[in-house]
């Protein structure tokens, strides 16, 4: 049915988008958005070309600084580094001292080797993030996280423009390390999280779970944002079970490639949907979002609004649609402050201890 009147776009909020990948935003694509983006950066070039979009034009574009997954292998856990060829062979070739690896994988390390850069020191990399954030008060960090699937890339490009992958990923423990390092950070300045989790469940779930343990009260002060997720259902219901301040976002480009993105929209917590693009161009992000809205919609039997009159006053969310409910839900994510009830723990009855469980409305309760 095309897009709905600018009125009900304006309220919408596209909350992962790679805007600031490319420096050629045009006066004019900006002026004809009408929703709000969240700008993701991911790596050492797009910090900046995130900041400047922010700066110019703050009315519609809300700032995430971070450093991606993909880029992890550019960051040095050890303050000095060690020299470039120390530091990623140490990632990629960690059983083989010298060049005594395999002659494959040693000839696939020596081409790959001339294109990296020199390790950054972490210690670096987060008072960059400090920085960012603090000069932007309503900026998340993102996009940060987890995948153990990517393979480090050869360049240059091939010819007609693909990237030839190496046969090296990142291991996820020095992921790890540097995704902590981050929502260390997030924790520390309160701020909201948009995170990446690709082929990694058990893991995110992992460091979700040590940092509600380690902070608490603190760590339910933020939210967290899945962006495109592709977990299960069932362990999406988990994660929502444990976690009060996660939230579920999902886009046409990374997640309508699997039926799955369905079974998660009926599976989430009606409160905790968001929707996003994940898109570079700014000039498609607002139909990028717009087909999850609807998909959204269909899934859950909401009404869609075409026009500001299709929005319903009072607090009766039964008789909202699809975008209210959305805006509501991006105004829980933005607050924070989530609360999780306490449930017995019945495998240990007898010394009546408690384990911490959400409540999806937001109340604090003793089971």
């Amino acid at each position: 049915m095309g897009l709905p009147d600018d009125g009900v776009l304006m309220r919408l909020v596209d909350v992962h988008c790679h805007a600031g990948e490319y420096d050629n935003i045009s006066q004019a694509d900006m002026d004809d958005l009408k929703i709000t983006i969240c700008a993701m950066a991911s790596n050492c070039a797009d910090q900046v070309r995130v900041r400047v979009l922010a700066e110019r034009w703050p009315n519609k574009v809300i700032p995430a600084f971070g450093y991606h997954p993909w880029w992890a292998h550019h960051v040095s856990l050890v303050d000095p580094p060690p020299s470039r060829g120390e530091h990623y062979r140490s990632l990629f070739l960690p059983l083989f001292v010298s060049s005594t690896a395999p002659t494959d994988l040693e000839a696939a390390f020596t081409r790959l080797l001339p294109s990296l850069p020199d390790p950054r020191p972490l210690s670096d990399v987060l008072a960059e993030l400090r920085s960012n954030l603090s000069a932007h008060p309503r900026a998340m960090l993102g996009e940060v996280g987890l995948d153990h699937s990517a393979r480090v890339p050869f360049s240059p490009a091939d010819t007609d423009g693909r990237k030839q992958l190496s046969p090296f990923s990142t291991p996820l423990a020095h992921q790890r390390a540097l995704l902590e390092a981050q929502l260390e950070l997030a924790v520390e300045m309160q701020r909201n999280v948009s995170m990446h989790s690709v082929k990694a469940p058990l893991p995110t779930r992992a460091v979700l779970d040590a940092m509600a343990r380690k902070h608490g009260t603190r760590w339910r002060a933020i939210s967290v944002d899945l962006h495109s997720c592709g977990v299960s259902p069932q362990m999406w219901t988990e994660i929502e079970k444990h976690h009060p301040n996660a939230f579920l976002s999902l886009s046409k480009a990374i997640n309508s490639r699997s039926p799955n993105h369905r079974a998660l929209i009926k599976a989430c917590d009606p409160h905790r949907l968001l929707v996003e693009s994940d898109y570079p161009l700014v000039s498609e992000v607002t139909g990028e979002t717009w087909w999850m809205v609807e998909t959204i919609a269909e899934m859950r039997g909401w009404r869609v609004e075409r026009s500001t009159g299709d929005f319903v006053a009072g607090e009766d969310v039964e008789q909202w649609g699809v975008v209210q409910r959305l805006e509501e839900n991006w105004k829980r994510f933005v607050k924070g402050g989530h609360t999780a009830k306490k449930v017995m723990n019945r495998k240990r009855r007898t010394d009546y201890s408690y384990q911490e469980y959400p409540d999806s409305h937001g109340s604090d309760q003793d089971a």
